[in-house]
């Protein structure tokens, strides 16, 4: 054999070798050629999801937010523990996030395994779910680009440091959606989430049961409302699982009624009702409860945005065989 074949052979496979260690453009027809029934197949995955457990949509996008937040948009939140590694999932932040987020991906991975085996990440199978989910309850449509791979990291440290509280001030969770290249107006607009899903009670129980020594509640919320809440919760020590949805007019719909709640006292959250009284964020309150449409193009724009955040591409991640564990 000369040595020219060979060092063809060599250079092509260096250039593999380059290529596939480098970021990779992401692109709404990644799965085109690879897994042509893609889109259909999450299609009937989360409609049919949605139509069994109501509470799907709420559930997948807050599992995409917490994914997204922690390590990139990268499944790090589906990875169970080990003995060796506490994963992301097992965070006490994490402990309430909806099993039904978790199952919706599940059922998409094997429909894709059986269909194109090895082709489709787990990160783009939650990301594409929560899209779906999100349209399926009335809200706007928006693109998501495909081809992120699955990372390697998932540390319940990691996701305990970085992620919103609600009983966080206003200044530090604007610096957490900040360190990610989002801006106030961005945040304010993914906030918007709210609109559909629901929050445990112990999450409010410090704000609904003895507030301070003169009063029961905090005296942010409607006091209406904060007896409903106190009866609705009133067994939460019992049953820890116990919660309350978010928007209590129109909590299956995704609309703006999130926003036409706060100036009444009726956000669930004190992270919520914190966002009419401070000037950075009011503003948008105010805007988004005024004009759906204003809220609908934000929050796709925004999401779109989010969903790019620290995608993994290349050797900077993998094609999980499973979602629940690394390769």
């Amino acid at each position: 054999m000369s040595s020219k074949p060979l060092i063809l052979i060599l250079f092509i496979s260096l250039l593999s070798s380059i290529s596939s260690s480098y970021p990779q453009p992401l692109t709404t027809t990644f799965y085109q050629k690879t897994c042509p029934r893609f889109d259909q197949i999450m299609q009937d995955t989360t409609t049919n999801k949605q139509i069994a457990s109501p509470t799907t949509a709420g559930a997948a996008l807050r599992l995409f937010f917490h994914d997204c937040l922690v390590e990139g948009c990268d499944a790090s939140v589906l990875i169970s523990s080990t003995h060796f590694n506490k994963a992301e999932r097992d965070a006490d932040i994490n402990l309430s996030l909806p099993g039904d987020g978790f199952d919706v991906v599940v059922r998409a991975k094997t429909a894709l395994e059986l269909a194109c085996p090895g082709v489709v990440s787990c990160a783009d199978i939650l990301a594409v779910a929560t899209r779906n989910l999100v349209t399926m309850m009335g809200g706007p449509f928006y693109q998501v680009k495909l081809g992120r791979r699955d990372g390697m990291v998932s540390r319940a440290a990691r996701a305990e440091t970085i992620l919103p509280k609600p009983t966080m001030s206003m200044n530090q969770i604007i610096k957490i959606f900040s360190n990610i290249g989002l801006s106030v107006q961005e945040m304010v607009a993914l906030t918007g989430a709210h609109t559909i899903g629901f929050s445990h009670c112990s999450e409010i129980s410090h704000d609904i049961y003895n507030y301070s020594r003169t009063q029961m509640s905090d005296p942010s919320y409607n006091t209406r409302y904060a007896d409903g809440l106190r009866n609705a919760c009133k067994d939460f020590k019992k049953n820890p699982s116990l919660s309350v949805f978010n928007d209590i007019m129109t909590p299956h719909d995704f609309d703006n009624n999130y926003y036409k709640n706060l100036p009444k006292g009726l956000g669930v959250l004190r992270s919520d009702r914190a966002m009419m009284m401070d000037v950075r964020t009011r503003k948008y309150v105010e805007l988004y409860a005024r004009d759906q449409k204003a809220f609908f193009d934000a929050f796709g724009r925004a999401i779109e945005k989010l969903s790019l955040v620290g995608v993994k591409s290349g050797r900077n991640g993998q094609i999980r065989r499973r979602c629940d564990s690394f390769n």
